[in-house]
């Protein structure tokens, strides 16, 4: 098996081996992914953190013959660090190796500048859960996007449970198979997710619920909204944007 890493900021990954096709994800720099099929300009991949495939750009990847394994990631908004010795803006949620000076394949990252948070030992509270969540407060919505520079609702909430080496698919529909329910919203804790349908039932939306009353997710922008038993309601125009269907723990 042959693997990529990311060398770019934030590649996105297509549908097609297009630059016109739909973005269906990203990979953040120093992701890995699996080589599927190959195109004159495209790699078709499969990342390793979640399973998802899509076409990316050849010169956004490098061919690396080993993985470096790390639980350790950039959690500020935007750090710089330097690639090839040239200043590069990284998202929160990139992964940091351990090592100041990494070489992947042509390419060399430095981390010295970075404070790196360790998910593996990072504990699931609300205030930690607040200092990374908020980090991505008024990012656009992106369809696909999982940085600060443009995120969807799966995406936002996938990048934040990372950070607490808590490993989500990365989809809303997927991430509501998993986890355990929670009966009433009167019994949520800051961290539980809560999933939206539309009038056909299926899981459309997800957010992060920072208590019984509000809820941090990706609609138009990360923000803040206003919750109760029947679903969202946007804090700026009093409408009700969301509906409930059901509220999953992924923590005890």
């Amino acid at each position: 098996m042959f693997h990529v890493v990311c060398i770019v900021a934030v590649a996105p990954l297509r549908k097609e081996s297009s630059h016109r096709s739909e973005m269906v994800t990203e990979l953040l720099l120093g992701e890995y992914a699996l080589i599927i099929e190959e195109t004159k300009d495209f790699i078709k991949v499969k990342c390793l953190y979640d399973g998802y495939e899509g076409w990316c750009q050849k010169s956004q990847l490098e061919k690396v013959d080993a993985i470096i394994e790390t639980n350790m990631y950039s959690s500020n908004d935007i750090e710089k660090i330097e690639v090839n010795e040239t200043v590069c803006n990284i998202s929160c949620g990139s992964p940091v190796y351990r090592n100041h000076s990494t070489l992947f394949g042509r390419f060399k990252l430095n981390y010295e500048n970075i404070n790196a948070w360790d998910a593996g030992t990072a504990i699931f509270s609300e205030a930690h859960i607040k200092s990374i969540a908020f980090n991505f407060l008024n990012t656009p919505y992106l369809w696909g996007g999982k940085s600060v520079f443009g995120i969807d609702c799966s995406g936002f909430v996938q990048q934040v449970f990372k950070l607490f080496n808590i490993k989500l698919d990365r989809d809303a529909y997927q991430q509501a198979a998993q986890g355990e329910v929670v009966g009433f919203l009167q019994e949520v804790k800051c961290g539980d997710l809560a999933f939206f349908d539309n009038e056909d039932e299926k899981i459309i939306h997800v957010g992060i619920l920072l208590d019984s009353e509000t809820i941090i997710h990706a609609s138009g922008k990360v923000r803040i909204d206003k919750i109760d038993h029947a679903g969202i309601i946007n804090t700026d125009t009093g409408e009700r944007t969301h509906s409930l269907r059901i509220i999953k723990r992924y923590q005890t």
